[in-house]
Formats: structure tokens, C-alpha cells, sequence
């Protein structure tokens, strides 16, 4: 007769090595993603192309996230997570052939818009994976060491894509366009066959119940907290995707590996913040040691001023090198705190049963955010520098200023304080 608690640590062993299969994963897709960010945008920028247009590149890339997210949240209910990160790593390197192997006359417009379409969806695909992964191995009501795991998991995660940014800018120096795609080719092909011969079973409980509709939540909490989730977002990509890159590299006259360098200093270092998160907030009250509504807002108004500060600089004539250098890291520590209370309040609000639709829908408004910035991002770059060079990078910043006070509003709505979930964590949610 077979003994329940060696089964039992048999499960929560499997699990635990696929979530760090299903991670790794998911850190090698992040080094690829921001690197391919790196090299689309500098590569077609120094071809002549406006912000206007350089944004209108990745266009397709949110647009595909945000459907992604909707519908990966339920095919991870219904199939499993595992399935989930097969489809995201395999279209990773459908996304990448697009741009390595095609000829030279078919790097227009249209073809780059479709390639980072795939790229959106693979990259949510992975992330929505090892995401709702740490949901279903943290043991049930431990919520300071769900909120410690997110806050890893996320961090690691942002450091790696400034890895990937500096790798973008480093290729383009040294290698052409396409042969440095070839090699993220290679990197991505290499994670999906060693993910795919080193896991065991599956990774989450596939639910054949699921239902589509299920994916819009009718938990409260969530809905709120994936509005504010939609401007924090968008406030963040409005200068930083086009309109600070090009900034770095017209304005400043920085080379293309010194920009795509700085960027990721800055997200390696945004990355470290967020993993450090549960120890830098950490409440003075014993009672409550995990953040919560109250957290989400301070922090989203502490950061409102931010980029409105940098705006007043440059516009009084500072010298742009210090303003932005100095201010983009205060305003990388700051988002970083908020974007991990985030991280940890969407599953501190969910459900264990609900993890994956739940986690899917909040990154669909995420998704959102981001889209909205990206466009937002090349127009007002676009728009600011008919007066002055420096002007673009200002109106991006003033628009970030109001979205993360947007952002704010809407967290005065979300709970402040956390009550237990009403279907917890079980060990047996770590089977296939």
C-alpha cells in the first residue's frame, strides 16, 4: 500500500522542478524578447524611420499580448500550463525566422508588424506560464512567501530584459541584422528542446470545465486593480519604448550598444529593486507584513511626480545628460515597487482554481497599457520635437505624469485588507 505523504512529496517535487523548467524558460524568451526590441527598433531607426513609425512596429506586438492573454489564460484552465509554454517558445522561433531568414526585400513594414505579432504572443504565452506556475507550488495561506516568490520571480525577470537590451545594442554593433537574429534563433530552439526532454508530467491541473467567459473576471478586486494596472503601464512604456531610446541616441548622440547598454543597466536594476521588494516595504507593523490597496496607492502617487519633475527640468534648461540619467533611475526604483505590489496583489486577490484565467486577464490589461504607450510614445515624440529636440522626450513625460495619477485614482479602490481565499492552495493542485 502506497504511503499519501510520499505521494504527496513526490507531487510537490515534480512541481517544483517544473517551475523552475517553466521559468528558466521564461528567462531565456525575456533575454531573446528584449534584445529583439533592441534590434528592430535601432536597425529601422538609422534606416530613416520616424518614432511615429518605429512605433507603429510593435504595434501588433501589444495588440497580439492583449489577445493572448485573454485567450492563453483559458487554454492554461483548460490544457494545462505546459502546453502554454510549448506554444510560446515554438512561435518565439517561428517569430525570429520571420526576421533572420527572410530576404533582404522583405524587412518592410508589414512583414516586421507581423513577425512581433508572434513575438507578443510568445512572449505572454511564457509569461502567463511561470507566472501562475508560483501560484500553485507556494503551500496553501503562506502569503508572505507567495508575495517574496512573485517578487523574485518578477525582478529576475526585468533583469534579464536589460540583459536582452544590452545584448540587442551589442549585435548590431558587431554582427548585420539578420545573422544576430539567427543566434536568438539558436538560444530559444536550445530552451524548448531541453524544456521539453527535462519535464516530468504536467504543471498545473488542466480544468476540461473551463469556460471561455470565465476569463472576464467577476472578482472586484481584480477588475480594479487590472484598470490601474492599464496606466501604471502605459505611463511607464509612453517615454520609455520609442521616445527615451531615440532621445539617447539623437539628443545625446549616444551609440547604438551606450543606449541599448544604459537600458539595461537600468532594467537589471529595476529587476533587483523588484525582487527586493518584500524587504524594502516591509510594514513596521507585525500584523502586516504584506502590501495591499493602501500600498498600491502611495506608491502610484509617489510616482506621479516623478516624470512631471524630470519634464520641469529639461524645460529650465538642465543639462538633459544629468536630468534624464538621474531621473529615469529614480523613476525605474520607484515603478519597480509598484509594478511588484501589483504582481503580488493579483495573486493575492485570485483564487487558486481561478489562477490562470485570472493571471491571463490581468496581463491582457497590461497588455493594454503597454499599447497605449507604444503609440502614445512615437505621436508626442513625434509631435514635440516640431518645437525643440528636447521636447519630445517632455510631452511623453508630461503624459506619463498623468496616467500614473490615473493610475493612482483607481487604486484608492482596491481592498485594503487582504482576507483569506475562498478556495486555497491545495498540494494536489501540483498534479497534471
Amino acid at each position: 500500500m502506497s504511503d499519501p505523504s510520499a505521494e504527496k512529496t513526490t507531487v510537490a517535487r515534480t512541481g517544483l522542478r517544473n517551475y523552475v523548467l517553466v521559468t528558466a524558460a521564461y528567462w531565456s524568451d525575456t533575454v531573446t524578447d528584449g534584445a529583439t526590441r533592441m534590434l528592430v527598433l535601432f536597425y529601422f531607426y538609422n534606416l530613416g524611420y520616424t518614432p511615429l513609425a518605429v512605433a507603429s512596429l510593435f504595434i501588433f506586438y501589444e495588440v497580439f499580448g492583449i489577445l493572448t492573454n485573454l485567450f492563453g489564460g483559458y487554454i492554461g484552465a483548460r490544457f494545462g500550463l505546459k502546453t502554454t509554454l510549448f506554444i510560446g517558445l515554438g512561435t518565439q522561433i517561428v517569430a525570429l525566422s520571420m526576421l533572420a531568414f527572410a530576404p533582404q526585400a522583405w524587412l518592410i513594414v508589414a512583414w516586421v508588424m507581423a513577425s512581433q505579432a508572434l513575438s507578443g504572443i510568445a512572449k505572454d504565452m511564457t509569461k502567463m506560464s511561470s507566472k501562475s506556475a508560483v501560484k500553485l507550488i507556494v503551500p496553501e495561506n503562506a502569503s508572505a512567501t507567495l508575495y517574496r516568490w512573485v517578487s523574485i520571480l518578477t525582478g529576475s525577470k526585468n533583469a534579464l530584459k536589460g540583459v536582452g537590451f544590452f545584448l540587442g545594442g551589442l549585435l548590431l554593433t558587431l554582427l548585420d541584422f539578420q545573422t544576430a537574429l539567427k543566434l536568438l534563433v539558436a538560444l530559444v530552439g536550445t530552451t524548448l528542446l531541453l524544456t521539453a526532454i527535462l519535464m516530468r508530467g504536467g504543471l498545473g491541473q488542466a480544468n476540461k470545465k473551463a469556460k471561455f467567459g470565465q476569463m472576464f473576471s467577476r472578482n472586484g478586486a481584480v477588475n480594479k486593480l487590472a484598470a490601474a494596472r492599464i496606466f501604471l503601464f502605459g505611463a511607464r512604456d509612453v517615454w520609455f519604448v520609442v521616445g527615451l531610446p531615440v532621445f539617447l541616441s539623437t539628443v545625446l548622440g549616444w551609440t547604438f550598444w551606450q543606449s541599448g547598454g544604459f537600458l539595461a543597466v537600468w532594467v537589471i536594476g529595476y529587476g533587483i529593486v523588484q525582487a527586493a521588494t518584500p524587504g524594502l516595504l516591509r510594514s513596521r507593523v507585525e500584523e502586516r507584513r504584506e502590501p495591499d490597496g493602501r500600498t498600491a496607492t502611495i506608491l502610484a502617487f509617489v510616482l506621479a511626480a516623478l516624470p512631471a519633475g524630470i519634464a520641469l527640468a529639461l524645460s529650465a534648461g538642465v543639462s538633459p545628460g544629468i536630468v534624464v540619467v538621474a531621473g529615469l533611475i529614480i523613476f525605474g526604483a520607484v515603478f519597480a515597487l509598484n509594478s511588484a505590489v501589483h504582481s503580488y496583489l493579483i495573486l493575492a486577490y485570485t483564487d487558486s482554481d481561478k489562477v490562470a484565467m485570472s493571471v491571463g486577464f490581468y496581463y491582457m490589461a497590461n497588455a493594454t497599457g503597454r499599447l497605449a504607450g507604444t503609440v502614445l510614445s512615437g505621436a508626442l515624440y513625434q509631435w514635440g520635437l516640431q518645437s525643440g529636440p528636447s521636447n519630445g522626450l517632455i510631452a511623453c513625460l508630461w503624459a506619463s505624469s498623468a496616467l500614473v495619477l490615473v493610475a493612482g485614482l483607481l487604486s484608492l479602490l482596491l481592498p485594503r485588507n487582504l482576507g483569506p481565499r475562498s478556495k486555497p492552495i491545495k498540494i494536489d493542485d501540483l498534479g497534471d
